[in-house]
């Protein structure tokens, strides 16, 4: 079977300002997302899960359910709030939704094959997904520890000129499989590498070759079971927190950490963009702008005369 996309798109934007998912950025008023489905598309899948809010539903397929539909298979799934395990309940003072974990694991019961999960204000470019697309075609079925993959890139490529961001560490193995991620936050520029400053003033600096998780995942549906048990696992530690998050890399950190799974780290040389901070729109659309003039992409994507 080919592989599927699950898109992550529930966010809030709060840093951003808005739901960013839906900004205009390429030269025909495309969003990200358009892009990501596209090059997806490209690389043979056919079936995307979008997980969503539910009053975003209307949105969502306003701009992106009717264009898709003409190529590929349009699935909703919802992120909720008070979707728990059964013994569970939201605690006092919680209104933001439980992270990337919680999110992959309401796509559940609407992916039937291997798949990407990506997030929906991402810009990825093609070699990702052409990759992980490749990677998973070559997994071997029924395999006793499932084989997972990871495209990650380069930190100083992800960085963004208007603020900090927060990044997942990758540790990597010398045969390229994946240790362990290790959330940074606070990251900015400084000069070709990045520096992170805590509370008190101090700092500390990462090499900008920093092989780093912007969340472009290839897995098998065994990561179903797992997220389900780890999310039980956190719900028993942590669900009293209004503001705790199960995060999906800590879940594949805790596989692997177990034996239970391996995630194989891939590489691109393509630049990640994207839109953490409202300035960050016009080097975004600067960007694309370039990749359609070097003729990697049209300059209205999803028109009638489209290949693969």
């Amino acid at each position: 079977m080919k592989p599927e996309l699950v898109v992550m798109a529930a966010g809030l934007g709060s840093r951003y300002g808005g739901l960013k998912q839906l900004e205009p950025v390429g030269p025909g008023g495309e969003r990200l997302l358009d892009y990501s489905v596209y090059d997806a598309w490209r690389a043979g899948v056919e079936r995307v899960v979008f997980v969503i809010r539910r009053e975003t539903e209307r949105d969502f397929h306003a701009a992106f359910g009717a264009t898709f539909a003409r190529r590929l298979e349009v699935v909703y799934a919802f992120q909720e709030l008070a979707d728990l395990p059964v013994g569970f309940a939201v605690p006092a003072g919680r209104s933001k939704p439980w992270g990337t974990g919680h999110a992959v694991r309401a796509a559940a019961a609407s992916v039937h094959a291997s798949f990407l999960v990506i997030n929906a204000d991402d810009f990825y470019g093609r070699t990702a997904f052409a990759t992980l697309a490749s990677f998973l075609a070559g997994v071997p079925a029924g395999e006793t520890v499932p084989t997972w993959a990871l495209v990650a890139f380069e930190l100083a490529k992800t960085l963004s000129a208007h603020g900090t961001v927060s990044r997942g560490v990758c540790q990597v193995e010398p045969g390229g499989l994946l240790r362990s991620v290790d959330e940074w936050t606070a990251l900015a520029t400084a000069g070709e590498d990045a520096r992170q400053t805590d509370e008190g003033g101090g700092e500390r600096l990462l090499p900008g070759t920093t092989p780093v998780s912007m969340n472009c995942w290839g897995f098998t549906p065994e990561l179903f079971p797992a997220l389900e048990g780890e999310f039980v696992r956190f719900l028993e530690r942590h669900g009293g927190e209004p503001k705790s998050e199960f995060f999906l890399p800590a879940v594949v950190a805790r596989m692997i950490e177990r034996g239970r799974a391996r995630v194989r780290v891939l590489t691109t040389g393509d630049r990640w963009v994207g839109m953490t901070h409202p300035q960050d729109r016009e080097a975004t659309m600067a960007h694309l702008r370039a990749l359609v003039a070097a003729g990697e992409y049209p300059a209205r994507l999803w028109t009638a005369d489209d290949r693969r």
